[in-house]
């Protein structure tokens, strides 16, 4: 990832507003791999001009049916991929039991990732946060699917058929060419560009409950 990618200096920082206190220890409570029961946060992102490599990006996504295969030239890195999607899989058993799901589910994530050049850990832990790894999620204010996308989204790229923000290559691919944009937009500062993905710039409870969350996902070969 490009830019100061992590900031853990401000993921500490202390939240000394009561109500915002609790969303964070929430947060932070349910970060754990035992208990995901975070609410949908998102919601809060907001519609603005796109680059027109913003807007190409995601509608090709809405074009794409089937999970994309990562392809690899060198075996070496084949098998730390390899590596990370037998671990990834073993830590997400819980919440996705089907293999095959959760596989394409991973592979997925790891390729948009890629694509998009965003940290993958931290991706997974924004999932986590966003939809506790729930496909069909939706939030109070409508925001749909894994990485919790806005319907103005489709509106903007597609057809305005908001029923496509659940396939899951249209949705990880949307959200991570969103979050793209937006830490371009912050000039690689993460912490600003994911408050920003939630609508809450410049505070602290949403980054720091990624940053947490993310600590899950950490693995060597990522």
């Amino acid at each position: 990832m490009s830019g100061d990618a992590w900031r853990p200096e401000r993921a500490v920082e202390t939240v000394t507003d009561p109500g915002r206190r609790g969303l964070l220890l929430g947060a932070l409570a349910g970060s754990t791999l035992g208990g995901w029961s975070l609410p949908v946060l998102a919601g809060g992102q907001l519609e603005e001009p796109l680059a027109d490599s913003v807007r190409t990006a995601l509608s090709a996504a809405i074009a794409n049916s089937a999970p994309p295969v990562p392809e690899f030239t060198e075996t070496d890195k084949r098998l730390a991929y390899l590596r990370w999607l037998a671990a990834m899989s073993d830590r997400l058993h819980r919440r996705k039991p089907d293999f095959q799901t959760r596989i394409e589910f991973l592979q997925t994530v790891w390729y948009e990732t890629r694509r998009a050049g965003l940290d993958t850990t931290l991706v997974l832990g924004l999932i986590q946060v966003e939809s506790a790894f729930r496909k069909f999620a939706i939030s109070r204010v409508g925001a749909r699917g894994y990485m919790q996308i806005m319907p103005f989204w489709s509106r903007l790229i597609g057809d305005g058929d908001v029923g496509r923000l659940f396939h899951m290559q249209t949705n990880i691919r949307f959200g991570c060419v969103i979050l793209r944009h937006y830490l371009d937009r912050e000039r690689g500062d993460t912490f600003m560009a994911l408050g920003r993905y939630n609508g809450s710039r410049g505070r602290s409870e949403y980054p720091n409950a990624v940053y947490a969350a993310a600590r899950n996902w950490a693995h060597s070969d990522a």
